[in-house]
């Protein structure tokens, strides 16, 4: 099921906010959801700086940009490695604060300047074209940290593989009463019924 580079990369980009809300939210296994966020950032920002950043220089004239994207993943990488190395210390929070702030900088950048740049100098068929070699190259990075696609948008049933947390988001956009109380699998017959 392929898609659009850039409907592709705003997906990712929503995804990484839930995970962050996650982990603000202290609930969870802290050091599994950061090593998530760390697996699933790095591929998308790998993905990018192979398949998407060139045709931004190159079709969408903004090389700058696209350098300045180089650059951010960087930094967002480091300010991760600082909230990995803080799991366990008081100062967690405030370095996860830092994290998420430069990400939400970066996606707010993406998403109005460079990704609308993108679209109006490639075609429908190249931005189908980059979102393919997009995806290919971001599973194949996630593949190598054990990840997989995200589970809210694999083909087969996964509400088995899927974490309470997130059938409970599902539930609450599903606008399903009393999700709070249920527990996974409750969640996930619940989820089923609304099908």
């Amino acid at each position: 099921m392929t898609s659009d580079v850039v409907t592709l990369i705003k997906n990712d980009h929503r995804l990484m906010e839930q995970l962050f809300a996650q982990l603000k939210t202290g609930k969870g296994d802290r050091r599994a959801l950061v090593a998530e966020v760390e697996a699933r950032l790095i591929a998308h920002a790998r993905a990018e700086e192979a398949e998407v950043y060139p045709a931004v220089a190159k079709k969408a004239g903004e090389e700058g940009e696209a350098e300045h994207g180089t650059y951010e993943h960087l930094e967002a990488e480091h300010l991760l490695r600082k909230v990995r190395n803080l799991i366990d210390s008081p100062h967690f929070d405030q370095a996860l604060e830092e994290f998420v702030a430069a990400v939400d900088h970066h996606v707010e950048e993406e998403e109005s300047e460079l990704l609308p740049a993108l679209a109006k100098a490639a075609g429908k068929t190249a931005l189908d074209r980059m979102g393919a070699a997009f995806e290919r190259a971001r599973l194949d990075e996630l593949g190598t940290s054990g990840y997989e696609q995200a589970p809210e948008f694999t083909e087969s049933g996964s509400d088995g593989e899927a974490t309470r947390e997130e059938l409970y988001e599902r539930a609450k956009k599903a606008g399903i009463p009393g999700r709070s109380q249920m527990n996974k699998q409750d969640l996930i017959k619940a989820l089923g019924d609304q099908a």
